[in-house]
C-alpha cells in the first residue's frame, strides 16, 4: 500500500498515536482535551497525503524541506500554522511543538513497515513524507515564533505602561523628602532615591522604546528647530556631573542647528558617551566632536581602549548585546543603549556607524538636515 493511502485509511490509530504523545507534553497539555490535543492533526495529515498524491518536481521537493512551499491563493493560514498558533496559546514552548512532528514522523513510519512492509520502489514515499513534515515543521516555527514574539512585545509594553505611574510616585515622593530640609540623613536618602529613580526610568525608557521598534511602530520623535552645539553642551555637562571622574571634551565646527528631535538626539549622545565611559579606557579623554556640514551633520564619539573584534562591530548595535569583556554583574544597563541610539539616527534619516582600532574606537552619526525617516 501506498504511503498516502495507508495514511488515509489509518487515520484514526495515527491520530491516538499523536494524542497519545501530544499528552505528556506537560505541563501545557495537563488540562487538555482529547479534541484540544488532536488539534489539526487530520487536517494536517489529510495535506501530507494530498502532497505525497500529487506531481512535483525536485525543486519544488527542495523548497517544501526548507519550509519554503507557494502559499496558496485564498488560504490565510495552513493547518500546520494555525495548529502553531493554538499551541502557542495553550502554553507548549517550541521544543514541545516540533517533538510532536518528530513523534508524528516515526510514528506513521513504523505503523506503514510494521503493516505494509514497504518495498524498494515505495521509499520515495519516505522520502515525499519526510519533505512534507518538513514543510509543515517549517510553517509551524514559523508562525509559533511569530506569536511568542508578539505575546512578549505586547507584555513588555503593558509592563512599561502601568510602571510609570508607581514611579513618578517614587520620583515625586523623593523630590518632596530633598526639599523638605529635615536633615543630612533624610537629604542623603532622597538623593539616593532620585538617582535611582533616575536610572530605572532610563531603563523603562530603553525598554519602551525597543519595543516599539520590535512591534514595528519605530522611533517616535517630534522634530523642531534646535541648535545641537548648545543641546549637545548641555547633555555632556549633566554627564560630567554624573560621572566626575571622567573627561568629556567637546569640539563644535560649522553650523549645526537644523529641524531634529532635540530630545532624542541628547538622548543619542548620551547612549554613546555612556557607552565610551562604560567600555573605554578609564584613564584618558572622551572626545565628541561635531562637524556641521551643508548637506548633514556628523557626530563622533572617540575613545581610546582595547580594539573591539570586527565580529563584535557587526553586531554591537544589536538588541541585548553586552561588552564581551565586562562581568556580567557590573552592567547595569540592559544592553539597548546602542540599539536605540541607531534607531534613533534612522528615525531622522541617518545613520550610525563604528569603527575600531589599538588607537581608538569611534562611533560615527550622520544626520541630513533636509530628510526625516
Amino acid at each position: 500500500m501506498r504511503l498516502a493511502d495507508f495514511v488515509l485509511d489509518n487515520m484514526d490509530a495515527i491520530l491516538s498515536r499523536w494524542e497519545e504523545f501530544a499528552r505528556t507534553l506537560l505541563p501545557a497539555a495537563a488540562d487538555m482535551r482529547t479534541l484540544a490535543l488532536r488539534d489539526h492533526a487530520q487536517q494536517i495529515l489529510e495535506a501530507v497525503a494530498k502532497d505525497l498524491s500529487t506531481r512535483q518536481s525536485r525543486e519544488d521537493q527542495f523548497e517544501k524541506s526548507t519550509g519554503q512551499a507557494p502559499v496558496l491563493a485564498g488560504v490565510a493560514e495552513t493547518a500546520a500554522q494555525t495548529h502553531a498558533l493554538l499551541r502557542a496559546r495553550s502554553g507548549f514552548d517550541i521544543n514541545q511543538l516540533v517533538a510532536e512532528y518528530r513523534a508524528l514522523r516515526a510514528s506513521v513510519l513504523r505503523l506503514w513497515m510494521d503493516e505494509c512492509a514497504p518495498d524498494s520502489h515505495h521509499v520515495d514515499d519516505m522520502v515525499r513524507f519526510n519533505e512534507a513534515i518538513d514543510q509543515a515543521v517549517g510553517e509551524s516555527v514559523r508562525f509559533f515564533t511569530m506569536r511568542v514574539d508578539l505575546s512578549r512585545n505586547l507584555f513588555l509594553g503593558m509592563l512599561g505602561h502601568d510602571m510609570r505611574s508607581p514611579l513618578q510616585a517614587i520620583q515625586m515622593t523623593s523630590s518632596y523628602l530633598a526639599a523638605l530640609n529635615a536633615g543630612e540623613n533624610v537629604s542623603g536618602a532622597a538623593s539616593r532615591l532620585i538617582r535611582s529613580g533616575d536610572r530605572m526610568q532610563a531603563l523603562l525608557d530603553d525598554m519602551v522604546d525597543f519595543n516599539r521598534t520590535r512591534l514595528g511602530l519605530g522611533m517616535n520623535i517630534a522634530p523642531m528647530h534646535v541648535d545641537l552645539a548648545q543641546l549637545f553642551a548641555d547633555e555632556l555637562e549633566q554627564l560630567r556631573s554624573v560621572h566626575p571622574g571622567r573627561q568629556v571634551d567637546l569640539d563644535v565646527t560649522g553650523d549645526c542647528s537644523g529641524v531634529w528631535d532635540g530630545h532624542r538626539l541628547q538622548q543619542l549622545l548620551g547612549n554613546l558617551v555612556l557607552n565610551a565611559i562604560k567600555y573605554g579606557a578609564q584613564d584618558t579623554p572622551i572626545h565628541v566632536t561635531v562637524r556641521g556640514e551643508s548637506a548633514e551633520v556628523v557626530m563622533e564619539v572617540i575613545n581610546a581602549g582595547a580594539a573591539i573584534e570586527q565580529s563584535t562591530l557587526d553586531c554591537i548595535f544589536d538588541p541585548l548585546q553586552r561588552g564581551l569583556d565586562q562581568p556580567e554583574n557590573t552592567d547595569s544597563s540592559i544592553g539597548l543603549g546602542l540599539y536605540i541610539a541607531r534607531q534613533i539616527a534612522r528615525a531622522h534619516g541617518g545613520e550610525i556607524d563604528a569603527r575600531s582600532n589599538r588607537a581608538e574606537t569611534v562611533f560615527c552619526v550622520r544626520l541630513p538636515r533636509d530628510k526625516q525617516g
